[in-house]
């Protein structure tokens, strides 16, 4: 099968059977599988799955999953942009799906789970959509470049460590699965893969943070990541206000944002929240 879009697609069963395992689904489940592609692996979850939706940007492969599936009633194929997908309103319309046909009520909260083989040049962009809806997610399985695996993976002080990882940590705790060979895909890629799984625990209230502003705070401090913090935070507030920040969160103003963790961000990010708070008076 020829691939677009940047898709490449698992076709041997024993990997679609591995990834699958790895999924995990079970016959409570709420399932989203993010990119269909030919079926393979989303007839495994279906067969196991209590619910799945399927969400496919390809139209063509969108048309040949739902004449796939037509009758499944516990699948539903979206042929959709997943950038755009609504998960909150998806959560709540498979919920009562699945719920309707038990004859259950539908839980609160209603919680989804997710596989996706994310297409390389966007995931960064669905995994920060994702994190948008974290309240949704129990958890994620993801297939990736090794080497974008590498930087969700990634620890304070290592050169990779960056916004994709601070952001993952923010929202999830990424764990490395397996990797997987180019030959496992067609057409083969020129880079192996990684399966991810992500389980969702927001750290935001922990961390005394809120977690759009903080973001926001994070995509400035990495945004020129090998310079210092009191110079990073300068495209967004004064010099001052940085180096009293960093200083207030007991760092040195020649700390750069790699070789922080999350609660020492948070702790510059809460003292510029309040120094603004404080000028504002």
């Amino acid at each position: 099968m020829k691939a677009k879009l940047g898709q490449n697609f698992l076709y041997q069963p024993h990997w679609h059977r591995k990834v699958v395992d790895a999924v995990h689904p079970q016959a409570g489940d709420v399932l989203v599988e993010v990119g269909g592609g030919p079926g393979d692996i989303t007839a495994l979850l279906a067969e196991a799955a209590g619910e799945l939706s399927v969400i496919e940007y390809d139209p063509g492969l969108a048309a040949n999953l739902a004449q796939r599936f037509a009758g499944r009633e516990n699948v539903q194929v979206i042929h959709a942009d997943v950038l755009t997908v609504d998960f909150p309103a998806l959560a709540r319309e498979a919920w009562t799906r699945f719920a309707l046909r038990r004859g259950e009520a539908v839980p609160t909260p209603a919680k989804i789970r997710l596989f996706g083989n994310l297409p390389y040049y966007i995931t960064s962009p669905i995994l920060l959509h994702l994190f948008a809806a974290a309240e949704v997610f129990t958890d994620a399985v993801i297939m990736v470049q090794r080497e974008v695996a590498e930087r969700i993976l990634a620890q304070p002080g290592h050169s990779e460590f960056g916004l994709l990882a601070a952001t993952t940590q923010l929202y999830a705790r990424p764990r490395k699965l397996f990797h997987l060979p180019p030959t496992a895909f067609r057409p083969a890629p020129k880079v192996e893969s990684t399966l991810l799984a992500l389980q969702f625990v927001p750290r935001a209230q922990e961390l005394g943070v809120q977690a759009s502003e903080f973001s926001a705070f994070l995509r400035v401090a990495f945004a020129q990541k090998r310079k210092t913090m009191a110079n990073s935070l300068q495209t967004r507030y004064s010099a001052a206000t940085a180096r009293a920040a960093i200083a207030a969160a007991g760092l040195n103003p020649q700390t750069r944002a790699e070789q922080l963790n999350l609660e020492q961000l948070a702790a510059v990010f809460r003292a510029l929240a309040a120094a603004g708070n404080a000028s504002s008076r």
